[in-house]
């Protein structure tokens, strides 16, 4: 027992001492950003997130009807577009556009205002990930937990925990590159859902959701090729190559989840909507069979039956089954 414990005590101070050391390296710039002093607040955040949508969520809506929030997803989602441009705009002229190479870039470790900036939206995209939480509450909220599969819980609690990681050590260089390419790619998104939340007569406009999957597949082909350059260059100064690794890796797996969603979804149809089910995407409007789906209400015919919003009166062979 004896040696069972003093075993425990060293495993123990060996953890600590590799807790320190990487506290140690840590990017002294980030010091006073929120969230920024120690991993715990980030990772107790996440935590919490994951509790409320997975148990404490599902459990407080079981019984009550689900919210609507049309006005709070319009705001949330065009908010999101905004602050989106705002970080593409600041990575290119923090470096992107202005003194890197798109090859292999180090981080500016210095104390120049464009190093200072590059901090800044650095840390101001992670806390997007942050704020980006919400899409999932929504869902819990307005109870559409067909939409809380693997892909998208994973997706929204590992980027910000490896991001978080990766800002504070490495806030800039090629490791920035997936950064900037995902928050382009996410004006196109929020701004297809701030258009679907917003009614019924923004469908015409709505036309290219098929083409939101192959725009985020092209994203993580982008980010992987990028990363890949690493492993041909002469030489790299880039400081951190560990992220081009995991940067790499995170691209690639990414790839193949959405590209099996795509199979599933547009090949095998076999995301099509139960009967009563609408399958969004934060608000977002579906069309499959023929019929149109927005925010839970189903307009068209089938099979001689009429569908009027808001769960209204249903007529025909639909009313039979």
């Amino acid at each position: 027992m004896a040696n069972v414990l003093q075993g425990i005590q060293e495993i123990g101070s060996h953890a600590v001492d590799i807790y320190d050391y990487l506290l140690a390296g840590f990017d002294p710039r980030l010091k006073d950003y929120p969230l920024m002093q120690t991993p715990g607040p980030m990772s107790a955040t996440l935590v919490c997130y994951l509790f409320f949508v997975l148990y404490l969520g599902p459990r407080i809506m079981a019984n009550r009807k689900p919210f609507q929030l049309k006005e709070a997803m319009i705001v949330y989602n065009f908010t999101l577009v905004a602050l989106s441009i705002f970080i593409v705009y600041e990575f290119l002229m923090s470096g992107w556009a202005t003194t890197y190479t798109w090859r292999c870039d180090a981080v500016d470790t210095s104390d120049s205002p464009q190093a200072l900036r590059m901090v800044r939206v650095a840390w101001l995209f992670w806390f997007s990930k942050i704020i980006e939480l919400m899409d999932t509450i929504f869902f819990v909220l307005r109870k559409k937990h067909g939409q809380i599969t693997f892909l998208h819980i994973f997706h929204h609690s590992f980027m910000p925990w490896t991001w978080w990681w990766g800002i504070s050590f490495a806030p800039g260089g090629m490791g920035s590159f997936h950064a900037m390419v995902n928050s382009t790619v996410h004006i196109i998104m929020y701004f297809y859902y701030g258009l679907s939340a917003a009614g019924p007569r923004f469908q015409k406009f709505l036309w290219w959701k098929k083409y939101m999957t192959a725009i985020q597949l092209i994203q993580f082909v982008l980010v992987s090729l990028h990363a890949t350059q690493y492993y041909f260059l002469d030489s790299c100064d880039y400081q951190y190559p560990i992220f081009c690794h995991l940067i790499w890796i995170y691209g690639t797996f990414f790839f193949v989840l959405f590209s099996n969603f795509w199979v599933q979804a547009y090949v095998k149809g076999k995301r099509l909507p139960k009967q009563g089910s609408t399958p969004c995407q934060n608000g977002a409007a579906v069309y499959t069979n023929g019929k149109h789906h927005e925010n839970g209400i189903t307009h068209g015919a089938t099979n001689g039956s009429t569908h009027h919003e808001n769960g209204s009166t249903h007529t025909g062979k639909m009313k039979k089954a």
